[in-house]
């Protein structure tokens, strides 16, 4: 019945010959290979992306002009040390490493440890029923089945699958060939068996792409343990974001890049026996840090910065007694800070400063010192109150006046020991008004001329000015304290550099430390705290009755205390922190020229030569820089007339020889001005 219904004109359905959009089918199908055909002219991402060609062979894969290898390891020994992945990771080629890890169901293992027990077990009772020895390799693998079944019913340790690939990258077939056979070389050393993935380059290529598919399926059954040893980041680089190059790390030949004030303070020590390279990494990094601003500050006891100074553009300031540059050690740095007494403070640091200039005194003796300090400034009307403290500040000759008029024997001596630097052979050093205050960006203070004796004492009114100065101006700085063991001989100007050091941050300085007497500095208890509160430390070359107290302080290893004693100049270690990397130095040709002490490179750029010339006798002979283009006609006539002076001593010492051939004429020494080479 429904059938003959269903035949009739009139209960036939009417067919919905359009879709929800309102189009037949046949439409909707033209307008999509329309835009099919249309899409097929477009650039798409995959196009920009994809390479011109790409070329697969049989043990290497070439895309474009690379070439890539990869290869898969394939065995492992029984077992392997922590951080055997070093020489991979740290190798010194581009490549790419990939690790799956694929945790399996420990009941599983269970079974299968529990067959496997029970097969080795029978092998070994077979061998000895047949009184046979039993496989010393099955005995092994007996051992090990059982320890790890032990482990997984206790919950202490899971199972794992592991596999690892590595893909080569490089320009040539030859170089491939060759860091391929290198790396499989260094994993060999450790009895790890790696393999080409013949016949797979292209499923071992997009094995290592950071993608997490898996392609080759090569792994190996690992426990917990086993695989916290395949821990991939154990690369000693210590690099930051923002910084300067302090040097290469020899572990990988890594750049270390840091920025000191990214720490919790931007202090630094450097330790190192002399010639070393101590002064020449320091002003090294000087150089860098002009670069980017930073003003630097540098006292140098020896004269080893004058040359930077000129070559940077900095002031040299040479602290001696003639010097027109004073500084009052009274100044004040006109600074208000909530909770803190400026004068006060600035007392406590004369106190230091006096004691290392008239040495040890008794309590009373400090006492009256005391209320002298505090009778010169409010002399001058400077109390507590910051409002009076923008006077004019007292000298020297205040408190020795001060002094003079307590009428007492401890101030009488206290006097006479202070009565040279007012009226005595020191007078004029430390008892005038400053005249001077920091505005280049590179200032450096000498004290080389001044007597050894007096030299603690510069060292510290230098110090003391530019702490001064510092509270002064919030800017970045780097102060330089070269020589520091100086400090350490008295107890306040020791105790005077740790104040500053933990200071420092406050007021936006870094505080560089350098000694080579490593001894008396850590012996000191003020010296350790220096150490302790520094982020950065370097140490460099030392000689070996130093190491033991380095090892105490900075817990070396055995290694570490080697690399010290057998490092070449300009290597050491570079602490960071809680890291540490053995760092080399190094710089670029035009920083090195400005940088280096060498005696015998100094003489080569002086270009002073002493030639043995044929037929005459030993002429002593200065060569000047010829033609460098910046000569004034003075200087090119002061060079003429002593080319001039050269050729008539050699005419006369020639004419001489032909006289009397045969007789040896005496060594004949010329006298001849010196040609400077104006400066650049």
């Amino acid at each position: 019945m429904p059938g003959i219904l269903s035949s009739l004109p009139f209960f036939k359905k009417k067919e919905n010959s359009k879709n929800a959009s309102g189009l037949t089918p046949n439409q909707d199908q033209k307008d999509l290979e329309r835009l099919q055909e249309f899409s097929r002219g477009l650039v798409t991402i995959q196009d920009i992306i994809a390479p011109e060609a790409i070329e697969v062979d049989f043990t290497f894969q070439k895309i474009n002009s690379t070439y890539t290898r990869t290869i898969f390891i394939a065995g492992y020994p029984r077992s392997v040390p922590a951080n055997w992945l070093s020489p991979l990771i740290n190798y010194p080629h581009q490549m790419s490493v990939a690790m799956f890890i694929y945790p399996v169901d420990s009941g599983e293992i269970l079974d299968n440890l529990k067959r496997k027990i029970t097969e080795m077990e029978a092998e070994i009772q077979s061998d000895l029923r047949s009184g046979k020895i039993s496989n010393i390799n099955t005995e092994i693998k007996l051992e090990d089945a059982r320890f790890i079944r032990e482990e997984l019913a206790k919950g202490s340790e899971r199972f794992f699958q592991f596999g690892l690939y590595v893909t080569i990258q490089t320009e040539t077939r030859e170089e491939l060939d060759k860091i391929t056979k290198s790396i499989q070389s260094a994993l060999g050393s450790l009895l790890i068996v790696s393999k080409k993935a013949t016949l797979q380059m292209d499923e071992g290529f997009k094995t290592t792409l950071p993608m997490g598919t898996d392609k080759l399926k090569v792994t190996r059954n690992m426990d917990t343990t086993s695989l916290a040893t395949t821990f991939p980041f154990t690369s000693s680089e210590l690099t930051m974001e923002t910084g300067i190059i302090y040097g290469i790390n020899e572990h990988n030949d890594s750049l270390v890049i840091f920025d000191r004030f990214k720490m919790e303070n931007a202090n630094m020590v450097i330790f190192a026996k002399s010639g070393a390279g101590k002064s020449y990494t320091v002003k090294l990094e000087i150089l860098r840090q002009l670069m980017f601003g930073t003003e630097v500050l540098v006292l140098d006891p020896e004269h080893e910065y004058e040359d930077l100074s000129g070559a940077a553009g900095g002031e040299y300031i040479n602290f001696t007694f003639g010097s027109k540059t004073k500084l009052n050690p009274f100044d004040l740095s006109n600074l208000y800070e909530e909770g803190e007494n400026e004068l006060g403070q600035k007392i406590i640091s004369l106190h230091g400063l006096l004691k290392v200039m008239l040495g040890e005194m008794t309590p009373q003796q400090d006492a009256l010192l005391d209320r002298a300090l505090v009778a010169a400034y409010k002399a001058k009307g400077i109390t507590p109150d910051p409002a009076t403290q923008t006077n004019e500040p007292p000298l020297m000759e205040d408190v020795y006046k001060a002094l003079i008029g307590m009428e007492s024997s401890d101030a009488d001596d206290i006097s006479a020991r202070l009565e040279k630097y007012i009226v005595g052979s020191f007078r004029g050093i430390f008892d005038q008004k400053s005249n001077f205050d920091i505005k280049n960006q590179l200032t450096i203070f000498s004290v080389k001329e001044m007597e050894e004796s007096i030299r603690p004492v510069a060292m510290y009114v230098i110090l003391d000015f530019i702490w001064t100065r510092v509270k002064k101006d919030l800017k970045k700085r780097i102060l330089v304290v070269d020589e520091a063991w100086y400090f350490m001989k008295s107890p306040d100007s020791a105790s005077f550099l740790h104040s500053m050091v933990k200071r420092a941050r406050k007021y936006y300085l870094g505080v560089t430390t350098i000694t080579q007497d490593v001894e008396d500095f850590l012996h000191n208890d003020y010296g350790r705290a220096i150490v302790t509160n520094a982020s950065i430390q370097f140490l460099m070359k030392q000689s070996t009755a130093s190491v033991p107290i380095l090892a105490e302080t900075f817990y070396l290893s055995q290694g570490e205390r080697q690399l010290l004693v057998s490092s070449d100049v300009g290597e050491g270690i570079f602490f960071a922190g809680q890291n540490h990397v053995a760092l080399r130095v190094v710089a670029s040709d035009e920083e090195h020229q400005v940088i280096t002490t060498n005696p015998e490179e100094i003489a080569k750029r002086t270009n002073v030569k002493v030639s043995n010339m044929p037929g005459s006798n030993s002429v002593l002979r200065q060569e000047s820089v010829a033609d460098n283009g910046y000569e004034t006609d003075e200087e090119k006539k002061k060079k003429e007339e002593i080319m001039k002076q050269f050729e008539e001593a050699d005419t006369r010492e020639n004419k001489q020889s032909s006289d009397d051939s045969n007789m040896k004429t005496a060594t004949s020494l010329y006298s001849i001005d010196t040609y400077t080479p104006p400066s650049t």
